[in-house]
């Protein structure tokens, strides 16, 4: 099911708590729709680059939120939004991916029955890997939601859920106790769930994701966005995946012939919607302090492509980028001399990475791992297409988020980070230590394929 005009928002002021927050591409996204929010991030750089937004911010492990200051949030709060670590879902490997999907469904069970936060901790405790109980987080929030003493608190109206397409059966999981087990308070959501791509909804890049929208009981039947460009069609595009640098020619008449013959096969249905979007028309322009990408480049991704692991591929800047993760500093751009000369050229920039995952040009990017806070973002134009649809709102307007970020002057950065981390210049006793994270970062990331938010 997907939305359609004409639109009416089911809030009167929707407020967004966003968990696992990352740098802000969910948040972005609410700032150009003009919703406020306050995002929850652990890592200390990703928090670093959302003060540098300007953007409302605990520096804090979303667990420790929930079970110590729960009631220190606002209670005006009523949009409940997240994407949880994904890596312990991986369906590749030995089975431990199935085994963990597994495992988690029996807790969402026992979580809607009304079992204790107690004796849920003291079992979370036997499983292999801690983050794999982060899922959970979400629901967990909505259920204390309930519990709260605060009159002025009630539940969640909505909740927007997006992850790696793995998570899928997670989120079905969700939606079926969500709709007939209903909260312990008896409070019951309407739900839909799907995989969708992001290059259908204008994000110059190749990205699916799990995605779940759940309306309260009595606010109407959600639905999913209704796609406004066309999908990338991988078979018309893919090259030769071991093919060395030189050897790759200008495609240019080859192309635009392959493009065209691709129009005339597609559907009726398809012809209303947009082109998807290119990194050539993306990065083209001189925009902020971006000084223009015009020269027609290749791209060679480090990890492989249209998200298949093992196998590298090569681009060109006519189609969308493959999936942007923390490995986007790693891919190698050749540039065009002439249509048969090829030679290296400069590597993509954070801004520009950025402007791939749809990020505004100029968003303050800062601290360390700059390319894993980028490759692990929510693309804002599609969370902007999210936050739409479960609130009832208009399409979004991608324009709003093509324009140079304005960051947050020193005072707004003081006076945010004061309170998110306790102190207006440094972390204090109760930010989260990166020692205290596990496993540890240089065992976090899978094998079988790179992580993305």
């Amino acid at each position: 099911m997907t939305s359609a005009a004409p639109h009416q928002s089911i809030l009167d002021k929707p407020f967004v708590l966003d968990l696992f927050a990352g740098p802000g591409g969910l948040d972005v996204a609410g700032h150009a729709l003009d919703i406020p929010s306050l995002g929850i991030e652990w890592d200390r750089s990703a928090c670093l680059t959302r003060y540098a937004a300007g953007l409302d911010t605990l520096h804090a492990d979303v667990s420790a939120v929930r079970r110590d200051a729960f009631e220190s949030l606002p209670p005006e709060i009523n949009v409940l939004a997240g994407g949880p670590p994904c890596q312990t879902y991986s369906v590749a490997g030995k089975g431990a991916g199935r085994k963990a999907l597994d495992e988690v469904k029996k807790y969402i069970e026992r979580l809607m029955a009304g079992d204790s936060d107690e004796a849920i901790d003291k079992d979370l405790k036997s499983l292999s890997d801690p983050r794999t109980a982060m899922v959970l987080e979400p629901l967990r929030y909505a259920i204390q939601a309930t519990r709260s003493p605060n009159r002025d608190r009630r539940p969640y109206d909505v909740i927007v859920l997006e992850q790696v397409p793995a998570v899928e059966a997670l989120w079905d999981h969700y939606a079926k106790v969500l709709k007939e087990m209903g909260l312990p308070d008896g409070t019951k959501y309407k739900v839909v769930v799907d995989v969708l791509d992001t290059e259908t909804y204008g994000v110059p890049q190749t990205r699916s994701r799990a995605v779940l929208i759940a309306r309260r009981e009595g606010l109407g039947e959600p639905s999913l966005p209704a796609p406004t460009h066309r999908a990338y069609e991988a078979k018309e595009w893919n090259r030769k995946a071991d093919q060395a640098p030189s050897q790759v020619h200008q495609p240019t008449l080859d192309d635009e012939d392959t493009a065209r013959a691709t129009e005339e096969r597609r559907e009726t249905g398809d012809r209303d919607l947009e082109p998807w979007k290119s990194m050539g028309e993306v990065l083209a322009d001189p925009v902020g302090t971006h000084p223009g990408r015009r020269t027609p480049f290749l791209v060679r991704s480090n990890y492989g492509s249209s998200g298949i692991p093992g196998r590298r591929g090569v681009r060109t800047d006519r189609q969308p980028a493959a999936t942007v993760t923390g490995r986007i500093s790693r891919f190698v751009v050749f540039e065009h001399l002439n249509a048969r000369v090829v030679r290296e050229g400069a590597r993509f920039t954070m801004n520009e990475a950025g402007m791939l995952q749809s990020f505004p040009p100029d968003y303050p990017w800062s601290g360390t791992a700059q390319a894993q806070q980028v490759g692990n973002a929510v693309p804002p134009v599609f969370g902007a297409h999210l936050l739409s649809a479960a609130l009832g709102l208009p399409t979004p307007d991608p324009d709003v988020l093509r324009k140079p970020w304005q960051p947050a002057t020193e005072e707004q950065r003081a006076k945010l980070r004061s309170h998110g981390c306790g102190d207006a210049g440094t972390c204090t006793a109760k930010c989260p230590r990166p020692e205290d994270q596990a496993p540890a970062r240089s065992s976090a990331r899978p094998r079988e394929k790179a992580s993305a938010k």
